[in-house]
């Protein structure tokens, strides 16, 4: 087997040359970092990584937490986490929010990973941990806005979803709606608290008001919003539109208003958040507010590799992606005379 000595003797220089040429540690000049390097490449000598690794105080992992493997909105965000993680050697780590209090604790004291990227809400312990001076070095980004109000310091990739439930809010309004629903997530959630000021801040620009009852909570899954979209269409003022915090909420409101023997979008429009695959194959296709998941991904995973790499703090500032409002055929002008 080869080694580094090996090295170093046909290269004519010392061990501790060789080691400096390999991580790039000190000043090697160009003449020496050449002969090691055409040494290297005849003996096919393979640093250990592993070994370089752990002197560096590193593993080479990131840990992405995550809600649901199998959740279809964040699979763009992980194509582009990997896809950057790839490029720059580094391997990922997933863990669902199922992971208990003590797991998600041991992960951070440990230090079994580099550096760590939220998609999810974490465990209150964790919450606690991530906002303790000792822990700060480790570098966390939520990709996505916080979801915890505990969490809001650390360092996001999001879009703006003030700016993105306003706009969707406004188009319905230009087609004529005045009787605007909101199903949201849970009143617990920044993100969602953000969606639903949108929300508020298109109708009170419109000088429309929002009736008791209009904003109700669907917990972002399909079954919540068949609830929630079953009060609204018993409401004394029926909406003629719902502007849903998630695709999923949306698929549920197709379904309920479906199951009342009225039309999408003839009788009542509807918009979805996030366009999912699926948000495509129902019937009617969803309008909804298009994230540029993949590059959330990406740019997540470079502010983790530059804080890593560059041995700095991540700015707490948020960076900001743009949205785009996909038209589909899920939204009509509103036929009611009132």
């Amino acid at each position: 087997m080869v080694s580094i000595k090996d090295v170093a003797k046909l290269a004519g220089v010392s061990i501790a040359t060789v080691s400096r040429t390999i991580n790039n540690k000190d000043r090697v000049n160009k003449e020496t970092r050449a002969r090691v390097h055409r040494a290297i490449e005849k003996t096919g000598f393979s640093p250990n990584a592993l070994a370089q690794n752990f002197r560096r105080g590193r593993t080479n992992f990131i840990l992405v937490v995550v809600p649901s493997i199998g959740d279809p909105f964040f699979a763009g965000i992980v194509k582009g986490i990997q896809s950057i993680a790839q490029q720059k050697g580094y391997n990922v780590l997933f863990s669902e929010t199922r992971m208990n209090s003590a797991e998600f604790t041991n992960m951070l004291v440990s230090r079994q990973a580099d550096g760590m990227i939220l998609l999810a809400t974490v465990p209150p312990s964790g919450v606690e941990l991530l906002s303790r001076e000792r822990h700060r070095a480790l570098p966390i980004v939520i990709a996505c806005e916080a979801i915890q109000p505990e969490m809001k310091h650390l360092p996001s990739v999001h879009i703006d979803n003030v700016a993105a439930a306003k706009e969707a809010t406004r188009y319905l309004i230009t087609q004529g709606h005045k009787r605007i629903a909101f199903i949201t997530g849970t009143n617990t959630s920044l993100l969602m608290k953000d969606r639903e000021a949108g929300y508020r801040a298109a109708m009170k620009a419109a000088k429309l008001p929002v009736r008791d009852g209009w904003v109700t909570e669907g917990n972002l899954t399909i079954e919540g919003a068949v609830k929630a979209t079953r009060n609204l269409l018993n409401h004394a003022s029926q909406p003629t539109a719902i502007l849903c915090a998630n695709d999923d909420m949306a698929i549920g409101a197709l379904h309920e208003i479906r199951s009342a023997d009225l039309v999408v979008p003839d009788d009542i429009s509807i918009i979805g958040f996030d366009d999912i695959r699926y948000s495509q194959a129902v019937s009617p296709p969803l309008t909804t507010v298009r994230q540029p998941t993949e590059e959330i991904g990406e740019k997540a995973m470079y502010r983790i590799c530059h804080a890593i790499e560059e041995g700095v703090a991540l700015s707490p500032e948020p960076e900001l992606v743009p949205h785009e409002l996909v038209i589909r055929r899920s939204v009509a002008r509103c036929k009611s005379p009132r």
